[in-house]
């Protein structure tokens, strides 16, 4: 019995962590971006898409955000980021995509949303605010999940010089060694914090 009993207790923790789930965000919690440009301030409603909620808060405690560069900026439509500038922490994310939520807001200037592929549940880790009033992006799945409630200027403010130009296949592979010397004028995250 006490050799079955051991077995029992020993594949439970070997089974333990795929069991294990991302932990839940509060319904209403605030994240404090601190930038190279100055600092803005997100509002996260869970209610509005409970998985892209999550996921986010899950990210900004572990501290994924820190020193990502803003590595897609369309003037009048987005900003985006969301790879980690060190490829060995993004390789261990980079397939970790979550289910899609139904989209219960629109994709208004401001509003913060996860960015994917046109598959299902393709949504990791990129996010992008939407730089102006997006609604096209609402029948797309896009579904935002808080918003910018301060720091809309900073945003707005980020270096765009480079447009869409960064390759993402790069910036995974190589992270910001590629962009500090491909794009040094890139605007980053210095951190981003839960506030308390």
């Amino acid at each position: 019995m006490k050799v079955s009993a051991c077995l029992v207790f020993l594949v439970s923790l070997v089974l333990l962590p795929a069991c294990s789930h991302a932990p839940q965000a509060p319904p209403l919690f605030r994240v404090q971006f601190t930038t190279s440009k100055g600092p803005f301030t997100v509002e996260v409603h869970r209610d509005w898409a409970p998985n892209g909620a999550d996921r986010f808060y899950e990210l900004v405690k572990s501290g994924f955000f820190d020193q990502n560069r803003f590595v897609r900026i369309v003037p009048n439509f987005i900003v985006q980021w969301g790879i980690q500038g060190d490829p060995a922490v993004q390789a261990k994310w980079r397939d970790k995509t979550i289910p899609d939520d139904p989209v219960m807001q629109s994709n208004r200037r401001g509003t913060i949303t996860f960015a994917k592929t046109s598959e299902a549940n393709s949504r990791a880790t990129q996010l992008f605010i939407n730089l102006g009033n997006n609604p096209a992006l609402d029948a797309m799945g896009f579904a935002p999940f808080g918003q910018v409630i301060s720091g809309l200027n900073v945003v707005e403010s980020l270096y765009s010089g480079y447009g869409e130009t960064p390759d993402q296949n790069q910036i995974q592979g190589q992270g910001n060694a590629y962009l500090q010397s491909q794009f040094p004028m890139l605007d980053y995250i210095q951190t981003a914090r839960v506030e308390q």
